[in-house]
């Protein structure tokens, strides 16, 4: 009943259902280009390591997020996310030439904008929904839009990959343009009044200061961002655990992808729930709670049981993205309107750009240390992170009390 109640209120709002179907089209081929970029990198040049700069290259962007959110509040952003994919689309038609190791340059630097337009399409989205739907549809939206982007990334590899294997990559990269224009016209749609930004007259470094500053500046903000980081951080060094885990399960490094699909089937069914569980526990218990569960799943994984591995699997796909909705639409809902931009951009640079650092960290620790030392200790510092977080909850709880007490007895007196 929640879950059917929670699709029904957000797909009822005409520009939520609109910008919804937006984030399917389009996520659809990016995640198909994501896979087949890289084995297109490979099957040209047999390169691991060029494959692998494939996802570099799309991710490199998101360090410069704070300072690239500002264009999403320097021009109005219905337009320039319509202006993006549209760019995008003509982009990814030039990848039709690339036949040859001595083209690649061209796709990855393809890759490349595409990393700096997914940066400024995000910082301008998430200030344009929160122009364009009610405050109250928040949770609601970013629960499905993480519905979306998690069911696309279970389907579209498979697609993507079905389709390089028969025609090539340049069909993915049309498929990716056809999806970037569809996903322009549904974005066209959306009933949205937007003034034109005052300019500021100041810098771009001061305008940038300015997002980073109010972010930084909040404390409930701040707390979520910082728990959001951690919980990237401590999941990525995780995450480089998975093959370890698979091998001492006995299983060839195929099974690794039946754990990656467990765990997306979570976090599909996590976006479901997430805006009543907002309603009913607030931004941060309800980040909490998901940590904590994430915390639990991640030490579980040092038990050598396949029932272990694939349940713990199905609850970090069903924790992990409880800090990143609470975090962004906390964001949404605190932030003027003409700083949001700035605002989305860089709490998105402060919750992922640690998820960089523990890849990097969690494949060499991977090396020297085994799960069952490895695994624990994450979880420990996965429920510090919970630990902390609920008791900052605590103490704004605490604090709005005594608020409300004072003010009320100064009215009696």
């Amino acid at each position: 009943m929640t879950t059917s109640w929670t699709v029904t209120r957000v797909l009822r709002d005409r520009n939520a259902g609109l910008y919804l179907a937006s984030v399917v089209v389009s996520g659809f081929g990016t995640s198909a280009l994501w896979l087949a970029s890289g084995v297109w990198v490979k099957d040209l040049t047999g390169s691991n390591g060029l494959a692998a700069l494939c996802m570099l290259a799309m991710w490199a962007p998101t360090l410069a997020g704070p300072a690239l959110g500002t264009i999403a509040d320097r021009v109005r952003r219905k337009p320039l996310l319509i202006a993006t994919e549209l760019i995008l689309a003509v982009l990814l038609l030039t990848l039709c030439t690339v036949d040859s190791p001595g083209r690649l340059w061209l796709l990855f630097a393809v890759l490349f904008v595409y990393g700096i337009a997914g940066v400024v399409q995000y910082a301008a989205s998430s200030a344009l929904v929160a122009a364009a739907i009610g405050p109250d549809l928040l949770g609601d939206f970013n629960g499905l839009r993480m519905t979306a982007n998690e069911g696309m990334k279970l389907v579209a590899p498979l697609t993507g990959a079905a389709l390089y294997a028969a025609y090539g990559g340049a069909s993915v990269a049309v498929l990716d343009a056809i999806s970037c224009v569809c996903g322009a016209g549904l974005c066209a749609l959306l009933r949205v009044r937007e003034e034109q930004p005052v300019p500021t007259g100041e810098g771009w470094r001061k305008e940038t200061a300015d997002g980073v500053r109010h972010l930084w500046g909040q404390p409930g903000l701040r707390a979520l961002v910082q728990a959001g980081g951690t919980t990237m951080l401590f999941g990525a060094l995780s995450s480089t655990m998975t093959y370890a885990v698979v091998d001492r399960l006995g299983h060839s490094p195929a099974y690794a992808g039946v754990l990656y699909a467990v765990q997306g089937v979570g976090s599909v069914a996590v976006g479901l729930v997430s805006g009543p569980g907002l309603r009913w526990l607030g931004e941060r218990r309800f980040a909490a709670a998901g940590i904590g569960l994430v915390a639990v799943a991640v030490a579980a994984r040092a038990v050598p049981s396949d029932a272990a591995a694939l349940v713990s699997a199905a609850a970090i796909g069903l924790g992990l993205p409880c800090v990143l909705i609470a975090a962004f639409t906390a964001v949404q809902s605190g932030t003027p309107g003409p700083l949001l931009g700035r605002a989305t951009a860089t709490a998105n640079t402060l919750m992922f750009a640690p998820n960089v650092l523990g890849l990097a960290v969690g494949a060499g620790l991977v090396e020297l240390a085994g799960p069952g030392l490895l695994l624990p200790f994450y979880g420990l510092g996965l429920l510090a992170a919970a630990a902390s977080l609920a008791t900052s909850a605590q103490h704004a709880d605490s604090a709005s009390r005594a608020a409300a007490r004072s003010g009320s007895d100064a009215n009696a007196a």
